[in-house]
């Protein structure tokens, strides 16, 4: 059986938080299957770590610093953005874990500024500098299934990722005319840097409670996020596609 292959030879991605953990490997997925790509990312190290790792491809990778809860910083971003974009992947978040009875203003801020209105921030900013001539404009943006379920101690992250869902659909439908697809992607329990610092025991639990009985690799997002940039999921727009093993059967 052959595997889905992908060509994004001239097209032009942006990826937020695209320097680390999913977002780093969806950047290389793009860049690999021919993509230009515009990482925006908050951490300086970060981006200097992917600098290094993507060097290989440095004539088809831009970086930039941004923080997505500042409007200006958005604005700065999309001005040294060399080329016209096809594709956005709002990847960008934080947590901030408390029960609602620990959770503080200032947590729920935090997250709400980075993941929901950082999402529409980069997501405004970008508006015009989407290829005006494609009629295979992509949006996707990284949700999570504790949106569809809910999850202790994430009061915050939780309603900031349920935000990103409604937003989609709603884009998904005002969008639509302008030649634009819009759709989330909502992780499961996926194997990161941040996962993999965490106790064996803990890590077992986690993947005990997937049907598929093992954790996601952060391939398992970047290759929906590809399919989904295709031109082969041009009729697929403002829909949640659950990337979790079965978590939220």
């Amino acid at each position: 059986m052959k595997n889905l292959t992908y060509s994004f030879n001239e097209k032009v991605a942006v990826v937020t938080g695209g320097a680390s953990g999913i977002g780093f490997q969806i950047t290389k997925s793009f860049l690999e299957a021919g993509a230009k790509v515009s990482v925006w990312d908050y951490s300086e190290q970060a981006l200097n770590h992917a600098k290094a790792e993507l060097s290989a491809y440095s004539e088809r990778l831009h970086l930039t610093k941004v923080d997505v809860g500042n409007r200006e910083s958005c604005a700065q971003a999309v001005a040294s953005t060399p080329w016209p974009i096809d594709i956005l992947v709002n990847n960008a978040g934080i947590t901030r874990d408390k029960s609602f009875a620990k959770m503080t203003g200032e947590d729920w801020d935090a997250v709400i500024n980075t993941n929901l209105t950082g999402l529409f921030n980069v997501t405004k900013a970008l508006t015009e500098k989407f290829n005006q001539t494609s009629t295979n404009k992509r949006i996707i943006n990284i949700s999570s299934v504790v949106a569809l379920y809910g999850n202790f101690g994430q009061t915050n992250y939780v309603a900031s990722k349920a935000g990103v869902i409604g937003m989609t659909k709603t884009w998904g439908k005002e969008l639509a005319r302008k030649g634009f697809t819009v759709n989330a992607i909502a992780p499961g329990f996926i194997k990161t840097q941040m996962t993999q610092a965490m106790p064996k025991e803990v890590l077992e639990q986690m993947a005990s409670k997937v049907p598929s009985n093992r954790m996601g690799e952060t391939e398992d997002i970047a290759n929906a996020v590809l399919f989904l940039s295709s031109e082969q999921a041009a009729y697929i727009n403002g829909t949640v596609i659950s990337v979790d093993g079965g978590l939220t059967i």
